[in-house]
């Protein structure tokens, strides 16, 4: 299939201006592909292993190249088969919150409400699986919670987001309030991750 030979475009971790053109052109095919919401596209992207390939350029990648990225993420993670690839290991699920967590800091000194939004989205999707909304209560980013991002949800107003950030807290609070562990709340990944 045609994604496979894209792939090395986002497999590089350099960042000079030619590679980046040509990652922003190959996540903009992927991207245009999971706009259609078709479960045998999720299904192939998934087992061709796009989600590392994702996480990389929303490591490294420029802002619209994270944004792009970040939408792809988000789009298979709304299938259900994606987010039980996402959320059925520790590792995987680790490194998507690592990541995501990662752009929400940088997001602080270079605002991006698009991105923002994006992120946001991958959070509250994360919620309905009941092992990443547990684990979740003990990783989930402080600027996520504290009010950081009121300022330019407001500015853009942008409801959907906020209304998505709202729904997120309110699933996180909910799993808290009726699951605390005898270990504490820093036992809780481990054991809700399968370790």
């Amino acid at each position: 299939m045609i994604p496979l030979y894209l792939y090395p475009f986002l497999s590089t971790a350099y960042k000079a201006k030619e590679y980046e053109f040509l990652r922003l052109t190959s996540l903009g095919v992927i991207g245009a592909l999971v706009k259609v919401d078709d479960h045998e596209v999720i299904a192939y992207l998934l087992s061709s292993q796009i989600i590392p390939l994702c996480l990389l350029t929303m490591d490294i990648g420029s802002e619209i190249s994270k944004t792009v990225a970040t939408f792809i993420v988000q789009k298979i993670m709304l299938d259900d088969t994606g987010l039980m690839y996402v959320c059925t290991t520790r590792e995987c699920f680790l490194a998507v919150s690592n990541v995501l967590a990662q752009m929400l800091d940088a997001l602080v000194e270079q605002p991006s409400p698009r991105l923002l939004k994006h992120i946001i989205r991958c959070y509250l999707r994360l919620t309905d699986n009941p092992s990443a909304r547990d684990a979740l209560r003990t990783c989930l980013p402080t600027v996520l919670t504290d009010g950081t991002f009121n300022d330019l949800l407001e500015t853009q107003k942008d409801q959907t987001t906020r209304l998505w950030l709202h729904q997120m807290l309110h699933n996180i609070a909910m799993a808290s309030s009726g699951r605390r562990g005898p270990h504490g709340p820093h036992a809780d990944l481990n054991r809700i991750m399968g370790r």
